[in-house]
């Protein structure tokens, strides 16, 4: 099995799904597929007479996506603007366009909002008609487990930048380590080898997912002697 095919069975098992680009190419951050939709199944909540079902965000343009600022995480997916496709039950006592568009501008004001997610374009399917607006229960994956900063060294120091920023509730090392430190090449034959960060952090839902990570990453650069590049990902929104 390739590191790839690796990482990607251990971050389903896992309940994280694919890792989306959050922001553009130059915000060096992306969002555990698990964690965005639960955000949005916690917005179509929010609504009464629809119930979401199957959420599935990818990249609408794959082979026209920039190139990110800053390695991506493992399997991580290009930024690009993303296709939001859902499936979803509805009363008959509201005409189904009306419910359609009613869920449609949730999860994408959501996605932006609550997020950061640039999104393209929200595919909905109605797939059954409910008797009554029935209210259905929190549906949450599962949340990865804490870890704990590195006690010691740039690591340590790097950890210790992130869990001060606002709205960061904790670290996560599902692709590792909370924080990877590594040497990357310079752009040019010419250039120096610059090291790079990469973080995983949880964020609190009462900030948005984006802006948090923006300020880890300054956070994280700032806190070592070199400045390094940094990638942030955010595993869960609390």
């Amino acid at each position: 099995m390739t590191a790839d095919r690796w990482t990607r069975a251990v971050r389903e098992q896992l309940g994280l799904g694919r890792l989306l680009p959050l922001g553009g190419p130059r915000d060096g951050v992306w969002i555990a597929e698990g964690a965005a939709e639960a955000v949005l199944r916690q917005a179509s909540r929010e609504l009464r007479g629809v119930r979401l079902g199957t959420v599935r965000l990818a990249v609408a343009d794959p082979a026209g996506a920039p190139e990110p600022v800053v390695p991506p995480p493992p399997s991580g997916l290009p930024p690009g603007p993303l296709r939001v496709t859902a499936e979803f039950a509805a009363v008959p006592s509201e005409p189904l366009p009306t419910a359609a568009s009613r869920l449609r501008t949730a999860l994408a004001t959501a996605a932006v909002e609550r997020l950061g997610l640039v999104v393209a374009e929200v595919d909905l399917r109605v797939t059954a008609l409910l008797d009554q607006e029935e209210e259905p229960q929190p549906v949450r994956p599962p949340r990865p487990a804490s870890a704990a900063a590195a006690t010691e060294g740039d690591e340590a120091r790097a950890g210790a930048a992130a869990l001060a920023v606002p709205g960061v509730t904790g670290m996560t090392d599902v692709l590792g380590r909370a924080v990877r430190l590594e040497e990357r090449e310079g752009a040019t034959a010419a250039a120096l080898p610059r090291r790079h960060a990469r973080v995983e952090i949880t964020v609190s839902a009462a900030h948005r997912a984006l802006d948090v990570a923006r300020q880890v990453r300054a956070a994280v650069s700032r806190a070592l002697p070199d400045q390094p590049t940094v990638t942030v990902l955010v595993t869960s929104v609390d």
